[in-house]
């Protein structure tokens, strides 16, 4: 059976060599670990090293991973979830990087 598409995808690549990449889907029961009904990566690095990266495999459910820190997220719309990844990947690009 072919993948099925994401419900939201997009990928930017920036001047410096940094990507950041965002994919979405709607799924019909939680995935493991997670209350909701979304299954998403959401993702910033370079030179083939994660900087910034949200998700929620299972089982270990939402999680947010910053530099070489990983910590549970908690869920609350998709778009708080865009909203605080965009503000970390801020945060980054401005040489503010927290933890």
């Amino acid at each position: 059976m072919p993948r099925r598409e994401p419900d939201f995808h997009e990928k930017r690549h920036f001047d410096d060599g940094a990507t950041l990449e965002v994919t979405i889907y709607a799924v019909r029961s939680p995935v493991p670990g997670s209350k909701h009904r979304l299954k998403y990566s959401l993702f910033y690095g370079k030179d083939g090293k994660r900087l910034v990266g949200y998700d929620n495999e299972k089982p270990k459910g939402d999680h947010r991973h910053y530099g070489r820190s990983e910590m549970p997220y908690t869920f609350s719309t998709v778009e708080r979830l865009i909203a605080d990844f965009l503000a970390d990947v801020a945060s980054i690009r401005k040489g503010n990087r927290t933890t």
